[in-house]
Parts: structure tokens; sequence; C-alpha cells
């Protein structure tokens, strides 16, 4: 159990610079390569009104990502009421993770705080994800995810134009990332190909995990149901309709929250403690 926690502990703290580190990276690959070699300039193809509407394209993506990023962080799921650490439940599906308690609280030890209706610990955001911070995480999922897949249609495009490799055949992109290392260590391609090649994968392998995760979370908040209610196989008797379970946590002003990270359902720390009741 200790050796758990101790990897828990280092997780939470490698995955936050992991994902500052991939962005500082896809921001310097896409203003310093992608852009001049993909539109070199107005005689171009799409010209200089393409240009600037990918680049508006690319920093909204990435303001509502990063946005809601810091939304997830700023506006914490816990509870201002209870600071005490709790016995153990019998009841708690994850006794290295978090402690259940009642009512849908949960005694994160790696938040050391209480918070109101877990759903689960993000390492990326280093803290838990709850009904309050619910819909920056949903968004946040939603914007990352964008946003890598069209970096990686970017990178695609870059390499087939910078070092003339061809995506027409499906297997090409199974057997791209052995076949470059293989040539980087006999030295038929540079350094900076081989790592574009593995930014590829990158991108793909967090757009795909952020788009799950989006998916997952939405089917869990319109039953009315947290995932760690899902791990301890209990059945939420939700009477309230779909629309509803949406609307507590997306806020009325939904649509607003879709395009900018910011504020569409304010609960306060007391209503939610009685709905919790």
């Amino acid at each position: 159990m200790f050796t758990r926690m101790v990897k828990l502990r280092l997780l939470n703290a490698v995955a936050p610079a992991y994902f500052s580190v991939a962005t500082v990276v896809t921001f310097i690959l896409y203003f310093y390569l992608f852009i001049p070699t993909i539109f070199p300039g107005p005689d171009s193809a799409l010209g200089s009104s393409g240009t600037a509407l990918h680049a508006l394209a690319f920093l909204f993506l990435m303001f509502n990502a990063l946005g809601n990023y810091v939304m997830t962080i700023k506006y914490p799921a816990e509870s201002a009421n209870e600071s005490a650490v709790p016995v153990c439940s019998p009841h708690c599906s994850d006794k290295v993770d978090a402690h259940y308690l009642l009512n849908g609280r949960h005694f994160c030890k790696l938040c050391k705080k209480v918070i109101l209706k877990r759903d689960h610990h993000c390492f990326f955001t280093g803290n838990c994800i709850g009904n309050r911070n619910m819909r920056y995480f949903i968004m946040f999922c939603v914007y990352t995810s964008c946003t890598c897949l069209y970096s990686l249609v970017l990178g695609v495009a870059f390499l087939t134009l910078e070092y003339d490799v061809c995506f027409r055949n499906p297997l090409t992109f199974l057997t791209l990332l052995p076949l470059s290392t293989g040539h980087f260590f006999m030295g038929t391609i540079s350094g900076l190909h081989l790592f574009l090649v593995l930014m590829l994968y990158v991108w793909l392998g967090i757009g795909l995990v952020c788009a799950g995760f989006c998916c997952q979370q939405v089917l869990l908040v319109a039953r009315g149901q947290t995932w760690c209610q899902l791990q301890r196989g209990e059945l939420v008797d939700c009477h309230s309709p779909w629309r509803n379970n949406l609307r507590d946590v997306f806020g009325t002003r939904w649509l607003l929250g879709l395009i900018l990270p910011v504020q569409t359902a304010v609960p306060t720390q007391e209503a939610e403690e009685l709905k919790l009741d």
C-alpha cells in the first residue's frame, strides 16, 4: 500500500509537468515549423487569410483548453466545512486513493481534503474532480482532444511537405515510429524528424484519451452518477431527467460555456452539501 501511494504521489507531480511541456512544445512547433512551412506566404494556395484563419483556430482551441484547465484547478470540489481525516468506511472501494464517507463525500489522500460528490482524482490537474469543477474538466477534455487532433493533422502535412513521407498507405502510421527509429540510428534521418514522429503519437494518444474521458463523463453526468459510485457497483436511482442532470453541471448558460471557459453555474457550498444530504 505504501509503495502504491508513493507511485500515485509521483504521478500527481509528473503529470502536470508532462502536460505543460507538451503544451509548450505544441506552441513552438505550430508557430515556428508548421505555419511557415505549410503556409509559406501570401502567394501560397490559401494565402495570408488562410494562415490567419488557421492561427486563430489553433489559438481558440488552445485558449479554451488552457482556460478550462485553470478553472478546473481554481474551483476545486472540496468541502469548506470538513477537514478531519476520517476513518476508512467498510464501503470504501479503494483504501489507497480515497476514503469513502457518506452522502457522496470522500477524503482524498492525495489532495488531503474532503471532496463533495467526488468523481475521480485527475493527475494532470493535480486535484479531484467533483460536481463543482466537472464542467470545466469535460470542456478541458473536449478542447484538448480537438487541439491534439488538429496538431496531428498539421504534423502529418508537415512531414509530407518537408520530408516526403507518404501517408496514403493505411499501414504507414502503424510502422512510422519503428521505421523512423531505425533510420535515426542508421543516420539517414535527423533528430527533428524523429521528434516530430514521436509528437504525432503523443497527440494521437492524448487526443483519443481525452475524447474517451469526455464521452464517459458526459454519460455519467446524464445518469446522475459518479465514477466512484460506478466503481463501488452502486446503481443510482435517479428520478431526475437527464436534462436536469446536465443542467446541474453545465448550468443554464451552457452555450456560453461551450465557447468560453467561464462560470455557467455557481452552486453555493451550503446548497451542494444540503443536496448531498
